[in-house]
């Protein structure tokens, strides 16, 4: 009975086993495809699923890339672990030719946590950055020669050779002059008229300079002093002074120095000037002046100026004493209609110290002055 039931049901199993190998080889054929599969209701659980032991070699994914561009991964839950990657064999999985497209994918909402990238396991010691270097540094040692990186060309000779006397004239070898009042007047103590000059001839390193001071009494000359000298910048606002000084006297004998100096702008802003002398018989002698103008306004300024001068000798015939000769000091105050021209009015204080007041004294002179002034101050 049971082979008779067999037998009837052959041919249904034949019949079975024939479309369950049909639809074997149609499956092996074609990839499955997900693209309508509905993942948001898939639940993966708390734990992520585990890849690490999954063999990927022998997958085949054909030869394009598996499309995902249409599936919703919005509402697939992955809870709070990531998925595990870290023990999947990747070195023979084949994506043949075409790279995954990810250009359809949504990025703005991954996390990639607090933590910023380990750059410390990376070697940098093979990374050239060539022949890179930071500004600065010093400068080359034939920086200023103008021939050092001429290419050989000079003034003289190849294209750009002019004809003539001298191709280039700098700026600092051009020859200037300037004459310059400080003090021009009128001392209402003694009626007498004072003068203070300079005046200069010359490049910027090197000038013939030549200072004038003296007084004017009842239209006469009653002494002077003519400083004629070679000055040279030796420093930034400094020039050295070398040359000579003449003094006259109305009642008296004129000497001649031999002078040596320095003149210019100390810090804070003051103008100094210092010079020695050294005279005939043994006669030294030493001058000194500072001045500080105060501003006001760009127009309105008040000029104070000390002085003194002191000689290793006495000279009774000129009336100068061994030691600390005289001290001065004057405050004036100008207005500068136009730079070149600025008339003024101040006070002028004058002393004499030592030998020099002993000899004022004998000869009935007053040993110290205290005068208004009035006068203008110019250069051109």
């Amino acid at each position: 009975m049971k082979i008779t039931k067999l037998v009837s049901s052959a041919p249904v199993i034949a019949l079975t086993a024939s479309l369950l190998l049909v639809n074997a080889g149609v499956m092996a054929d074609s990839q499955m495809d997900h693209s309508e599969m509905d993942h948001s209701k898939m639940k993966h659980g708390d734990k992520a699923m585990d890849h690490s032991a999954m063999d990927h070699s022998k997958m085949k994914h054909g030869d394009t890339a598996m499309d995902h561009s249409e599936m919703d991964h919005s509402k697939m839950n992955h809870d709070d672990k990531a998925m595990d990657h870290s023990a999947m064999e990747h070195s023979k999985m084949k994506h043949d030719d075409k790279a995954m497209d990810h250009s359809q994918m949504d990025h703005s909402k991954m996390n990639h946590g607090d933590k910023v990238m380990d750059h410390s396991q990376m070697d940098h010691s093979k990374m050239n950055h060539g022949d890179m270097k930071t500004q600065g540094g010093k400068a080359p040692a034939d920086a200023r020669d103008p021939h050092a990186y001429s290419g050989g060309y000079t003034l003289a000779d190849g294209p750009y050779a002019i004809g003539g006397g001298r191709q280039l004239i700098l700026a600092d070898e051009h020859r200037f002059y300037a004459i310059r009042a400080d003090e021009l007047e009128h001392q209402f103590a003694t009626d007498s008229l004072a003068f203070e000059l300079q005046g200069w001839y010359g490049t910027t390193f090197n000038r013939l300079a030549i200072k004038l001071e003296g007084e004017v009494s009842d239209g006469k000359l009653e002494e002077s002093q003519t400083d004629l000298l070679w000055s040279r910048a030796v420093y930034t606002f400094w020039d050295a002074q070398l040359g000579a000084r003449f003094d006259t006297y109305t009642e008296g004998e004129s000497r001649q120095w031999l002078a040596l100096g320095v003149q210019g702008l100390a810090p804070y802003w003051f103008e100094v000037d210092v010079t020695a002398y050294l005279g005939n018989s043994g006669r030294t002698a030493i001058a000194a002046e500072a001045e500080y103008e105060l501003l006001f306004t760009q127009r309105l300024i008040l000029q104070s100026t000390v002085g003194l001068t002191a000689y290793g000798k006495d000279d009774a015939i000129n009336g100068i004493g061994k030691g600390l000769a005289s001290l001065n000091a004057g405050m004036r105050l100008r207005y500068e209609f136009s730079r070149q021209f600025a008339p003024y009015i101040g006070v002028e204080w004058m002393a004499k110290y030592g030998n020099s007041a002993d000899f004022a004294r004998a000869n009935n002179e007053a040993t110290d002055t205290t005068s208004v002034v009035a006068g203008v101050r110019f250069w051109f």
